[in-house]
């Protein structure tokens, strides 16, 4: 091959590999990366059990505990989680309007919302919704497989969907049923800026994560 045809298609390769990495921003442009898929920078564990680091994965063990995303409140954004259960009774969740940065695990749970991740569970428990406190407009959830849940926290109100379908649509003050168990959460407003967090729920359950990202809402 002569030099000229040489350095043509190195050209062309240059300008194939430019484009696709063009692409690429374009469709993640805005997302900015909370867990860096390598270790536990901005990462900070509460409670019982833990979270490892397993082939590029967060993998949840033991529990129940919360690791929560430590530089700053969260709000008037978009969050996605991608996340993977191992059987359809895997418990987890993301935490959400923690209105102070965690030093124990119920906190959270009484004071922020924790949006649900177990596909076993009936309306009011089931993957997508405010754990006991709405009711799901869809189960779509895929066990055993990669799911992608978006949170969108729009001053008062959060709407979440999984696989791009709703699944929550709440806004402050509107009616929620009565706490029934001890584990479920206290009733009552939660604040429109809060701190984010992954549970990892007990022994029994394996929870895995590849990505949580945010994007400021437009």
């Amino acid at each position: 091959m002569s030099g000229k045809r040489m350095n043509a298609m190195w050209g062309i390769l240059l300008a194939m590999g430019l484009l696709g990495g063009l692409c690429a921003q374009a469709q993640d442009a805005g997302w900015k990366q909370l867990w860096n898929g390598k270790d536990f920078t901005d990462w900070r564990h509460v409670g019982p059990g833990r979270f490892v680091i397993e082939n590029g994965l967060l993998k949840s063990e033991g529990g129940m505990g919360l690791l929560w995303y430590t530089p700053e409140k969260l709000g008037n954004c978009k969050i996605r989680v991608v996340y993977k259960t191992t059987k359809n009774s895997d418990n987890s969740g993301v935490f959400i309007r923690i209105p102070e940065k965690p030093t124990e695990e119920w906190m959270p749970v009484n004071r922020g919302y924790e949006v649900q991740i177990d596909d076993s569970q009936d309306d009011y428990h089931i993957t997508g919704v405010l754990y006991s406190l709405t009711k799901a407009m869809a189960r779509s959830g895929k066990t055993g497989e990669w799911n992608t849940m978006e949170i969108t926290l729009d001053g008062p109100h959060t709407v979440v969907t999984l696989n791009g379908e709703k699944v929550t649509d709440f806004t402050e003050g509107q009616p929620v049923p009565p706490k029934v168990k001890s584990y479920e959460p206290d009733r009552g407003p939660r604040p429109e800026m809060g701190y984010i967090g992954l549970q990892n729920h007990s022994d029994s359950d394996t929870v895995y994560f590849k990505e949580v990202a945010v994007r400021p809402l437009k």
